[in-house]
């Protein structure tokens, strides 16, 4: 079984920083792209970042600049460096795995519980 485990959410002042981890367990032998989707209260989940096996990313213009996505595939895991965070940045961060390879099968997506992240102006 595949598991997401986000953490690093929590309360910062516009124009602060923050940094989300997100670790993969279970036995994975390859995951094709990791990425990070947020949903504030009210909104649709929307793509912040995403990042495949060989590194190229993809960015959602609202972040651009600001935000960078990284991850290490050794250990599986992904992050999101945050900067210059403004409150609409405020939402629930959730971790996306997709095409997971496992032992026995390939796990199409898999979804972290998600973190809150909350920007105070």
């Amino acid at each position: 079984q595949v598991q997401l485990v986000e953490s690093g959410g929590g309360l910062v002042q516009a124009g602060g920083s923050l940094r989300l981890s997100c670790a993969a367990s279970g036995i994975i032998k390859r995951i094709n792209a990791m990425g990070w989707y947020r949903q504030a209260p009210g909104k649709q989940r929307e793509l912040v970042a995403t990042i495949t096996s060989d590194s190229s990313t993809n960015y959602a213009d609202s972040v651009k600049g600001r935000f960078t996505i990284s991850r290490d595939n050794a250990k599986n895991m992904v992050y999101l460096q945050m900067n210059m965070l403004k409150p609409e940045d405020t939402a629930v961060y959730y971790c996306n795995a997709d095409r997971v390879q496992t032992l026995s099968r390939i796990v199409l997506e898999v979804w972290g519980q998600g973190t809150l992240v909350t920007v105070s102006s």
